[in-house]
């Protein structure tokens, strides 16, 4: 059975956890270290993915034997991406996206270049599959099967080219000023924008690192793939950080109680997204021209 829905389901799970707005006045920096959130809703949905990744990862290698178990760090992976979200949602990093722009790039960059594709490298389908009865495993594998519109739908977004470019318009229009000051304001598009950034991600992300080499792009694309994406996020973050008047204004007061003002504060959220996330692409690249230059090996997955 394709691994296709249970990585749609993924996306359904992680999509509210993400889509959570900022509540009530944006936090200072004398109640930065108390702002941590204890929304019911996000926790829930980080415990019982934990759960149920953990029961169908231990089922995996209990059926499996030693040859074809599945490698444990798939399951540090995922066990390092749930702590991401824990950063992004549950952590004061939350509360400062609210006071900072610079706050709110730190935490796309989490979910986006951290937490993403940390989640596709641990497999989650698989072992989220493993975690239910046989008798509902069979008759979801029989439904897809049995669907071929909703096969070709997730074929068509697990292309290169619809993963890249849906992520490069998620990227490019929420960091048009009257978007993103509307997405602070409002605490539907705060959801939409985020969910956005997230499901895209995943997409992106899952073109480049799927658990299974015929799920992915070979590598010599992938490199020119991670190239092109670093390329457009580097321009974007040079334009935020060069600018010499504020795009967005939307924090200008509460960026002064960090001691900061509107054009400083974008000139660091700018420069955090030019040097942090380009790194994230070159070290991804990296491990591709490795896996390129070396003689393919067979491994476990």
């Amino acid at each position: 059975m394709t691994r296709a829905p249970l990585h749609a389901s993924l996306l359904l799970v992680a999509g509210p956890a993400v889509a959570r707005a900022h509540p009530g006045q944006p936090v200072e920096p004398h109640d930065l270290w108390r702002a941590w959130s204890t929304e019911p809703l996000v926790i829930a949905l980080l415990v019982a993915s934990a759960l149920l990744y953990a029961r169908g990862f231990a089922a995996r290698r209990h059926h499996a034997g030693t040859t074809r178990a599945p490698a444990a760090w798939r399951a540090h992976a995922y066990a390092a991406a749930l702590a991401t979200l824990v950063i992004a949602l549950l952590s004061p990093v939350d509360a400062l996206g609210g006071a900072l722009f610079a706050g709110h790039m730190v935490q796309h960059l989490l979910l986006t270049m951290v937490a993403a594709p940390l989640l596709v490298l641990g497999d989650p389908g698989t072992s989220l599959l493993w975690a239910l009865p046989i008798d509902m495993r069979r008759r979801m594998g029989l439904a897809w099967r049995r669907a071929p519109t909703l096969r070709a739908a997730w074929r068509a977004l697990g292309h290169p080219l619809t993963a890249w470019s849906l992520h490069f318009v998620a990227l490019v229009a929420w960091h048009v000023p009257t978007l993103y000051e509307r997405a602070v304001r409002d605490d539907a598009v705060h959801a939409l924008e985020h969910a956005s950034f997230f499901v895209t991600a995943l997409l992106f992300w899952w073109v480049v690192a799927a658990p299974r080499p015929r799920q992915r792009m070979g590598t010599g694309l992938a490199l020119l793939y991670l190239f092109t994406s670093a390329l457009a996020s580097t321009i974007l973050g040079a334009l935020i950080t060069m600018a010499t008047v504020p795009w967005y204004t939307v924090h200008a007061r509460s960026a002064l109680a960090w001691g900061v003002n509107a054009l400083e504060d974008q000139q660091l959220a700018g420069l955090i997204m030019w040097v942090p996330a380009g790194l994230v692409y070159v070290g991804a690249a990296l491990a591709l021209g490795v896996e390129l230059l070396r003689e393919p090996a067979v491994g476990r997955s």
